[in-house]
């Protein structure tokens, strides 16, 4: 995705989960792979193909071979699902994803988990499975336009999987649920295998050595509509990154800092607007909030900074969630 990407008018917003701390079983639900990707609605069968993000613009110039294999799908249908790049091990790699142009040999898949409307009948109304049931005999499980599959009841063993395989992590979600546009949902929930999170940008620290460009960069997120520092990445980047991520970065150059408090820094920092989002890796967060070995993974171009909320990254205590919903 690039500034010049198209937004699409009256596009939907996709259903979001809730972060949740720990796996569980529960015959009430399904549990899908978590993605590393970027989540993307598409709309087939009218007179022009649609392809976009969760905040509308379009991906149609960024991925053609997606477009083109859904142009084969000759029914009019809404889908929502993940676009993902593998690597060599055959696993979601976002900062491949982040970087296509430098890596279009690799397989770019389009992982579709949920039909929204089938020839102009809205399907939001009817429950998780029977639309995944729907979805299921639209397409297939291999090709660039892939049906997720899901494993019933036993989340717990359905997790040692993904931390076998390393996978990013998996999504519970409520067998008749109901799809809410742009809802953040407790009947959708996330568990994170890897610990990740979105965060902004708000400025970056000078060089040190032989690095080109800039050195970290200063995150933040929105507590009670102010920015919270959290922490400062100065690991992750290619030279690649250094030069694109600077190139985005210099138009949002501003004088003033977007925090209220001081923030420290090592070296001489540069503030932004804080407008760009990205996501970070990282292996615990502190008593006061902050990130510790925040690893750039890679921009979040399909987000807005306003949404990144303390609140939307704190995962939340899953017995509570399930014992209220299953009452």
């Amino acid at each position: 995705m690039t500034a010049v990407s198209k937004k699409i008018k009256d596009y939907i917003k996709p259903m979001l989960a809730t972060a949740v701390d720990t796996p569980f079983d529960d015959r009430n639900w399904l549990f899908e792979m978590k993605l590393d990707g970027y989540r993307a609605i598409a709309e087939t069968g009218k007179r022009k193909l649609l392809l976009y993000s969760r905040n509308g613009l379009s991906l149609k110039e960024k991925y053609p071979t997606i477009v083109t294999a859904l142009e084969k799908i000759s029914h009019h249908v809404i889908l929502d699902g993940e676009i993902v790049l593998l690597n060599k091990k055959h696993k979601p790699d976002f900062q491949k994803l982040q970087n296509y142009a430098e890596n279009v040999q690799n397989p770019l898949i389009y992982y579709v988990f949920d039909i929204l409307s089938f020839e102009g009948h809205n399907l939001e109304k009817i429950p998780l499975m029977e639309r995944k049931k729907l979805l299921k005999t639209l397409l297939k499980k291999t090709g660039i336009v892939r049906y997720c599959d899901h494993s019933l009841q036993f989340g717990k063993e359905f997790f040692k999987k993904i931390r076998a395989s390393d996978l990013e992590g998996m999504v519970a979600k409520k067998k008749d649920s109901l799809y809410h546009p742009g809802i953040r949902s407790r009947e959708w929930l996330k568990i994170k295998y890897h610990k990740s999170q979105e965060a902004v940008i708000c400025g970056f620290t000078a060089p040190k050595g032989s690095r080109i460009k800039f050195g970290s960069l200063l995150l933040g997120e929105y507590e009670k509509g102010r920015l919270q520092y959290i922490g400062h990445a100065g690991t992750g980047f290619t030279d690649e990154t250094l030069v694109g991520l600077m190139n985005q970065m210099k138009p949002l150059i501003t004088s003033h800092s977007p925090f209220d408090t001081l923030v420290k820094a090592n070296n001489p920092v540069t503030w932004l607007i804080p407008r760009l989002v990205c996501e970070v890796a990282y292996t615990e967060i502190t008593r006061d909030g902050i990130l510790r070995h925040p690893v750039f993974k890679g921009l979040r171009p399909e987000k807005s900074s306003h949404t990144i909320k303390k609140k939307t990254e704190m995962p939340l205590p899953v017995s509570h969630i399930i014992s209220k919903l299953n009452k």
